[in-house]
């Protein structure tokens, strides 16, 4: 007799990042997400460490190209993983720029660990990277694209649609049948869903039935500020800075995603008149490739966002915006007073170049840090949310003087409202919802509304925990 089908929450249960779920049908086991663990102190080990044999997974199913969802996949790849990775036509170009970058940035983490250790006089062996470029770039065979709302079956017993998620270009919900032990299952996975009315992409997609569901928490236990007080805030934000205290705004902000809605919300400002002369710096390459990649996509905007592409196609005064091309280009921004908004990687502040741009502007009292994503635990991101007075930053010690808003409206996660709006959708209730991708805190009270409005049986998983389907 075949043995039930199981489920191992082995990353985002509990917290946010590193996104990765086996599903072991009995049959075949297989992958959804495999994603990077970021900030705290036991990342290290909990990167390295998978808790299966990557030679036993047949396939992984992949949501989007965000890292905390997609980055182990260059190291599962090379620690022995022979199969398809699964993913949409938009995630899977995004995918062949990150996954080589997240490749050098592990490279470069080793020898910066390395240093230390020798300044150190210790005596234990250099630390290898994660995974190297090469590595990264040979795991790009293994991706397989597909189309929204079109069937693939990975495997005899399981069958599997991509959904729009409304979150990134490209990011989709996992509606998954399994067949196992002569039962049929409908397990969906949410993956990180969008804010309904976020520009660019269009809303989350409706899901009507599941039997088992996981659904995302990283803002379960909030609301965003509607749009228009966001966009508002985000214009004074510019203007104090740029127009009134004549200094910089650096704006860390994701490479894929975040630096395209800050670009959109910028031309917006622009087009509405609200927003003086300013020079808009986008340094980082990775950022640059994927807003290459998102106006190469226009059939996947909303109809705000085209009719903005439309009039900036015209010429009628956006803002000037430079795509730095090399690290010379990046190092020229620096001598930059006053008068430019800076976007650049990585949105939490844990690497990139946004730490040599905050090393520069942070102890200006007339620049300001605009933060316009979720800043998790253990990042240097979080520690100037939170009110750090100083911060260490490429190994010095740097005060932070400047303004720092926290504009939370911006997010591309759904806040709680639109989660529950989402649930709501469905026909009946799941035989069993799974809240994760949510710090304690954001788990439990997204956990607790559901049970409260909706009546569904809600639990929020251990780590490593394992459930029969």
């Amino acid at each position: 007799m075949t043995p039930a089908a199981k489920l191992d929450f082995l990353g985002a249960a509990g917290e946010v990042t590193g996104s990765c779920y086996l599903v072991d049908t009995g049959q075949v086991k297989f992958l959804v997400e495999c994603g990077m663990f970021q900030g705290g102190r036991d990342t290290e080990r909990k990167n390295r460490r998978f808790a299966f044999d990557p030679a036993d997974i047949a396939f992984v199913l992949l949501s989007h190209a965000h890292i905390d969802h997609s980055g182990l996949i260059p190291r599962l790849v090379a620690l022995g993983f022979r199969g398809p990775v699964y993913a949409t036509r938009a995630t899977v170009e995004l995918l062949g720029v990150m996954l080589p970058d997240s490749g050098y940035l592990q490279e470069k983490e080793a020898e910066w660990t390395n240093r230390r250790k020798f300044g150190r006089g210790e005596r234990s062996g250099d630390t290898a990277p994660l995974y190297t470029v090469q590595q990264a770039v040979a795991s790009l065979k293994r991706l397989l694209p597909v189309d929204y709302d079109a069937e693939v079956r990975p495997h005899e017993s399981v069958r599997c649609t991509f959904r729009d998620a409304g979150h990134i270009l490209g990011s989709a919900i996992l509606e998954i049948a399994l067949r196992s032990g002569g039962r049929q299952t409908r397990l969906v996975f949410s993956g990180d869903l969008g804010q309904p009315g976020h520009p660019i992409v269009r809303d989350p997609a409706r899901v009507e039935r599941a039997d088992v569901l996981l659904v995302e928490s990283t803002y379960g236990n909030r609301n965003h500020k509607n749009l228009a007080q966001t966009i508002d805030e985000f214009a004074y934000a510019l203007n104090d800075t740029l127009a009134s205290r004549r200094g910089n705004v650096v704006i860390p902000a994701f490479a894929v995603g975040r630096t395209q809605d800050m670009l959109y919300f910028i031309a917006e400002l622009a087009r509405q008149g609200r927003l003086g002369p300013m020079d808009v710096y986008v340094d980082s390459p990775m950022a640059n490739a994927a807003t290459r990649i998102t106006l190469a996509h226009p059939e996947l905007y909303d109809r705000g966002t085209a009719r903005l592409a439309e009039w900036l196609k015209r010429g009628k005064g956006g803002p000037r915006v430079r795509f730095t091309e090399d690290v010379e280009d990046s190092m020229k921004i620096n001598s930059v007073r006053s008068g430019a908004v800076i976007l650049s990687a990585s949105g939490m502040c844990d690497g990139g170049r946004i730490q040599h741009h905050l090393r520069y502007n942070l102890s200006r009292p007339e620049c300001a840090i605009v933060f316009v994503g979720f800043q998790a635990a253990g990042t240097l991101g979080r520690r100037i949310v939170d009110g750090a007075k100083r911060v260490r930053i490429l190994g010095e010690e740097v005060a932070v003087r400047a303004k720092v808003f926290t504009i939370g409206g911006l997010s591309a996660h759904a806040d709680q409202a639109a989660l529950v709006g989402w649930l709501k959708g469905f026909r009946a209730a799941p035989r069993q919802t799974w809240v994760v991708h949510g710090e304690p805190l954001s788990a439990n009270a997204l956990r607790d509304e559901i049970e409260q409005r909706l009546g569904w049986r809600v639990a929020v998983p251990d780590p490593r925990q394992s459930v029969e389907l």
